[in-house]
């Protein structure tokens, strides 16, 4: 329906209605309030990264935990040398909480986690401690292991050919590799692979059973 309002006075009621509005969001803006403008926003319109400021603020781990941290983890990796696995997860969890950077923290927990068959936790672990250490061949090993324990094959398989690539004289890793593909029915690359192992270390029976397992 047309309003019955003339044009000027339709203008003049939006600026004394605009006025306000603009009035009271700068009140807003100037004392410093919390109040979350995104959540009158259209989703699509809503920011989704989280300010950098605040990111670095959050995130920032003092020289002090990260020194405590790395005290937590040495009596952590001691106990679990010793068999005390239940106070050596103890001692990562207090490591992790102080610094959730520490990789050997976060490795050493997810060995644990993985001896007691709680594979997702596992996983999780390993995945850290590989995203925080790239290059490193034992977390992308770990994590292939819980792989194949839950029946993630292809995964693990993944897993190992990257770990293969960063460190071609791992001989565990390609006897995993080979058993991966040997589960996956790919025989040319597990006869590959345990081909390998074996000319790494020619007394890996894993290796050898495998190879004789796939006919290579």
């Amino acid at each position: 329906m047309a309003s019955s309002f003339p044009k000027r006075r339709v203008a003049r009621l939006r600026q004394v209605w605009q006025q306000p509005l603009a009035l009271a969001l700068m009140g807003i803006a100037l004392c410093g309030c919390s109040f979350d403008l995104g959540s009158l926003m259209p989703e699509k319109d809503k920011p989704q990264e989280v300010p950098k400021a605040t990111t670095t603020a959050e995130n920032a781990v003092s020289a002090g935990n990260v020194s405590e941290a790395q005290a937590h983890t040495a009596k952590a990796q001691a106990l679990a040398k010793s068999g005390e696995t239940a106070a050596a997860l103890d001692e990562f969890n207090r490591a992790v909480g102080l610094d959730p950077y520490n990789a050997q923290a976060l490795y050493g927990r997810a060995l644990i986690y993985q001896g007691n068959n709680q594979h997702d936790f596992a996983i999780a672990d390993f995945s850290a401690a590989s995203g925080l250490n790239p290059q490193k061949v034992e977390p992308l090993l770990g994590r292939a292991n819980s792989y194949l324990a839950l029946g993630k094959v292809k995964e693990a398989a993944a897993d190992l050919d990257e770990a293969s690539e960063a460190d071609p004289h791992n001989a565990q890793v390609w006897t995993t590799r080979g058993q991966a593909y040997e589960r996956l029915g790919d025989r040319t690359k597990a006869v590959a692979s345990y081909t390998k192992a074996v000319s790494l270390r020619p007394r890996d029976d894993a290796a050898r059973s495998g190879l004789a397992r796939v006919g290579g």
